[in-house]
């Protein structure tokens, strides 16, 4: 047998992977579709985990892309909570932004852990980096004990729960669709797709594209 002959089953199947990979939208459905509290706007939520290296790779794309974001859409963060070995990750995002303090920390924690190594579920440890931080620990455990606190923590439990979160970063696009690395092709490509999205959904509610520029 030739060698062309004997390469060609493989090359075709390569040829029909790369075929299905550009035809793939880069999305999926979320099964069912969750209502969104957005006020009329767009809601794009992210699902991150603080400890996730892909989370920390996306963030700056997120930073980038929320300098932009038009001003038909609203961004927010939820911290994947599937399970308590999660919880404290969730309670740091919740507790920082009871504060006040999530646009000045969001990224020096996600640097913190993945930079610096810095074990921020160790109390002492974390209290150590947030007096640096300009945080005081005292007033960040009482916050962190808070019925705000604590609540907002059940509720991305349930929101982890009805999105069938099973990976992250993971982005939902207005309750419908979801972006992750995977589906894109990359990191890199979610925040194009996540802009085909909405693009998407101003069709759907027969808005015109207009409403993307931001005044």
């Amino acid at each position: 047998m030739s060698l062309r002959k004997a390469l060609f089953p493989f090359l075709m199947l390569l040829a029909s992977a790369f075929a299905a990979q550009a035809q793939s939208p880069g999305y999926a459905l979320v099964q069912p579709p969750q209502p969104t509290e957005s006020g009329g706007k767009i809601e794009v939520i992210e699902f991150f985990w603080y400890g996730c290296p892909h989370c920390y790779h996306l963030q700056p794309m997120v930073d980038a892309w929320l300098k932009k974001k038009p001003d038909d859409v609203v961004f927010k963060y939820v911290p994947a909570y599937p399970s308590e070995s999660w919880g404290e990750a969730a309670r740091i995002f919740y507790t920082v932004q009871a504060l006040g303090m999530l646009p000045q920390l969001h990224d020096k924690i996600f640097d913190a852990i993945h930079k610096d190594n810095v074990n921020l579920l160790n109390q002492k440890i974390r209290d150590d980096w947030l007096a640096k931080s300009g945080v005081d620990p005292a007033k960040y455990e009482q916050v962190s004990k808070s019925f705000t606190v604590a609540s907002d923590m059940a509720r991305a439990r349930q929101m982890t729960i009805n999105y069938k979160v099973d990976s992250v970063p993971r982005i939902v696009v207005n309750g419908k669709y979801y972006v992750s690395g995977d589906l894109a092709g990359s990191p890199e490509r979610m925040f194009p797709v996540v802009d085909e999205l909405i693009a998407k959904i101003r069709a759907e509610n027969g808005k015109p594209a207009a409403a993307a520029k931001k005044k």
